[in-house]
């Protein structure tokens, strides 16, 4: 190799290097916009609104994932995929992007339907028709979002920069316009402008690429829903541990409960957020190592501080969700204190998950564990049904039993691939 190869190949890898770097930090930073964005109009909400109006919002917001879910459909990573393939072939390109929309579309229609049906038998949903639809703008519209376009031609900051423009208007003007229960369908119409604006963002990014988009036809969106099948299922299998409690608590219980349950909810979830970064970066150790000694290591060193913050979390709760809620939110202390053995199990259930059991490539393992657990968790509701203890204690201690399966499977499976690790 020439000096003047040699130059322009170590350019190009400095080049790689300073994308993936970039690409790495934007998705960061819509990471912890996930967590700012709700915390702060958390507190606001709780206090401008009554239980029973912040539960509606709650139980909305958790039909509404299933319903994101839906439309989805695991194009997150499968789109990603087909994206990555054809970005040298522009044609190809521009059909690809066509295809998954017109397969988005189909699935938005449907989950259309699906919503109305729901409308029709659950109480909460009827009684807030205006707001429950308002809601399902924003999912419709996340359709023209092309999030796993970008993602495939590794451009992350153009997600992570319209999804701060989204919930940064969002949340600026929820604080304008929300003040009490009156203005309740400001919360929806307010996710609509954001989603708008973010839509407008999109499109713009797609001229600046030259992206026309091409629809080959049905047949070509049908196989594209057949493809992402697999990825549908794995991510419905991981939201039974969260939105389908609150869906449930929604259809049986009182609107308030549904407010407890996602507030203390909200909390775990904030806490579990922070377990994120550790994870991901032990993944690609794990990858060159298959390091058992490592895993051990890490636990060793992160599990006491896991649950020392376990144990200062159950001391401080009513303090906690007065600061966060307010006064009438400090009634849900001892669900909060339920819920706190999910962080102490949620830790290692992670960490033997994909940076462990994936770095051996045991996907199928990982997949099946948490496929198991989320049939454990809904037949454990299903049987709270059954016989007359539907209560959101009940829930938290079966949730608890649910993340303690995920770890123990996931365990057992290393165990027994143990002579495969370093």
């Amino acid at each position: 190799m020439d000096k003047k190869t040699h130059r322009k190949t170590g350019l190009h890898l400095i080049m790689k290097q300073k994308n993936v770097l970039k690409n790495i930090i934007m998705l960061y930073g819509m990471s912890i916009a996930k967590i700012v964005f709700p915390l702060l109009t958390l507190p606001y909400l709780t206090r401008v609104l009554s239980v029973e109006s912040y539960g509606v919002v709650s139980y909305v917001k958790a039909v509404m994932q299933y319903m994101q879910l839906g439309v989805d459909f695991g194009f997150m990573l499968s789109g990603t995929r087909d994206i990555v393939k054809e970005k040298n072939d522009h044609e190809k390109l521009e059909k690809e992007v066509g295809d998954v929309l017109l397969a988005r579309i189909l699935l938005a229609a449907a989950a259309f339907v699906v919503l109305l049906g729901m409308i029709a038998v659950i109480p909460l949903l009827r009684a807030n028709i205006g707001y429950t639809l308002l809601a399902f703008v924003t999912v419709f519209l996340s359709v023209f979002l092309f999030d796993y376009f970008f993602r495939g031609i590794e451009k992350m900051q153009v997600i992570t920069l319209r999804f701060v423009a989204m919930r940064g208007i969002a949340t600026a003007l929820t604080f304008v316009f929300v003040h009490s229960d009156k203005d309740i369908l400001f919360v929806p119409l307010l996710d609509t402008i954001g989603s708008l604006v973010a839509v407008i963002l999109v499109l713009i990014e797609l001229k600046k690429e030259k992206i026309s988009i091409r629809f080959s036809g049905i047949k070509a969106a049908w196989k594209k829903l057949k493809d992402s099948f697999v990825y549908f299922a794995s991510n419905m299998a991981t939201t039974a541990f969260g939105a389908l409690n609150t869906l449930l608590i929604g259809a049986f219980l009182p609107a308030t409960e549904v407010a407890y349950w996602s507030v203390c909810m909200q909390l775990i979830g904030a806490v579990q957020t922070m377990y994120t970064p550790i994870t991901e970066g032990v993944y690609p150790e794990m990858i060159k190592t298959k390091s058992w000694k490592f895993i051990k290591r890490l636990l060793m060193i992160f599990m006491p501080i896991v649950l020392a913050g376990s144990v200062f979390s159950v001391a401080v709760a009513p303090y906690v969700l007065l600061i966060v809620g307010g006064e009438q939110y400090v009634a849900a202390t001892s669900l909060f204190r339920a819920l706190v053995p999910v962080l102490i199990f949620s830790f290692p259930g992670i960490v033997l998950g994909w940076p462990t059991l994936g770095a051996l490539d045991k996907a199928a393992q990982v997949t099946k564990t948490t496929i198991l657990a989320a049939v454990v968790q809904v037949v454990s509701l299903l049987l709270l049904i059954a016989t007359g203890h539907f209560t959101v204690m009940w829930i938290a201690i079966f949730r608890c039993v649910t993340e303690f399966v995920l770890m123990t499977c996931r365990g057992w499976y290393c165990w027994k691939y143990r002579k495969e690790f370093c």
